[in-house]
């Protein structure tokens, strides 16, 4: 039914509409393109702050979802975490303490290998601190294998700390983008669950004009085409912007059969959108005509 009613206005701006005497190309109406904000936690908006057709800027925090239980959980975690993590800490007092020994042998080894070369050194020499080296290689094995859960648990706490920072980070309702609030669907101290929708945001700095051309028309026009858009301006002339083809629907449709005579009824029209920066005097659903322009482009 909304689409019916947006070709019938063009049909009727196509019939009545004129630019000094002169026919437009098309007719449409202007959209933005609309994101629809939705909450990522569960809980208690406890802050939500924000107006319909309020702007707002990229990486705004708008909204707080309480915390309180995720917070709790964290510091639970973490010390647990702390408390495996003294543990380990004797671990690795106890490892440093052997490879320091073992450094030493190495040392020493290079010191015998210097002498063997001179023959001031004899072979059993080396194989003896060789063989300590190799004694240590093994306590330090041990060592590692006997307490390999701690290191485990280290790291499953590790990614529990992570995965709760992350769902707290959720709890910020942070905007994602530069835009104006078209509908605020929640308030303060509602309950917000995870794909609830929040509000709804548009990016006005750019608007898309919707409109439908003949099928006869298409060759005159191809994406990235500049066109020509005018809107109604206060003193009754036509205010003039440049556009920017995005998009032709690749499927044609067939006029509304209540608003066609009986030989228009056979006609196909074709979607298209028209990329407009807006200055501010562009609005959501302001009609306006296009020209092709086709000698300039």
């Amino acid at each position: 039914m909304k689409k019916l009613t947006l070709i019938f206005s063009a049909i009727i701006l196509f019939a009545s509409c004129n630019r000094n005497g002169e026919k437009a190309d098309a007719f449409g109406n202007f959209e933005a393109v609309s994101t629809i904000i939705s909450a990522e936690s569960s809980g208690k908006l406890i802050e939500f702050n924000l107006n319909e057709g309020q702007l707002l800027e990229k990486g705004q925090i708008i909204g707080i979802i309480d915390t309180t239980s995720l917070y709790l959980n964290l510091k639970q975690v973490l010390a647990q975490k702390n408390s495996v993590s003294s543990k380990s800490s004797n671990i690795i007092s106890q490892v440093r303490v052997i490879e320091e020994q073992k450094a030493s042998l190495e040392t020493e080894r290079k010191r015998v290998a210097n002498l063997l070369k001179d023959s001031a050194a004899t072979q059993r020499q080396m194989d003896d601190i060789e063989g300590k080296i190799k004694v240590f290689d093994k306590q330090i094995d041990q060592v590692v294998t006997q307490n390999r859960n701690i290191f485990d648990d280290l790291k499953v706490f590790d990614a529990q700390v992570n995965i709760l920072k992350n769902q707290i980070s959720k709890c910020y309702i942070v905007n994602p983008f530069k835009g104006n609030v078209i509908v605020k669907y929640a308030e303060a101290f509602e309950m917000a669950v995870p794909g609830k929708p929040l509000y709804k945001i548009s990016d006005l700095s750019v608007m898309n004009l919707k409109a439908y051309i003949s099928e006869t028309q298409l060759n005159e026009i191809k994406i990235g085409q500049k066109l020509k858009v005018y809107i109604d301006a206060q003193d009754g002339k036509m205010q003039e912007f440049e556009g920017t083809l995005i998009w032709i629907s690749d499927k044609a449709e067939f006029t509304p059969k209540t608003i066609q005579t009986k030989d228009e009824r056979i006609n196909l029209v074709y979607a298209i959108k028209i990329s407009v920066k807006n200055d501010g005097q562009i609005k959501i659903g302001m009609p306006a005509e296009v020209n092709f322009d086709s000698k300039e482009n």
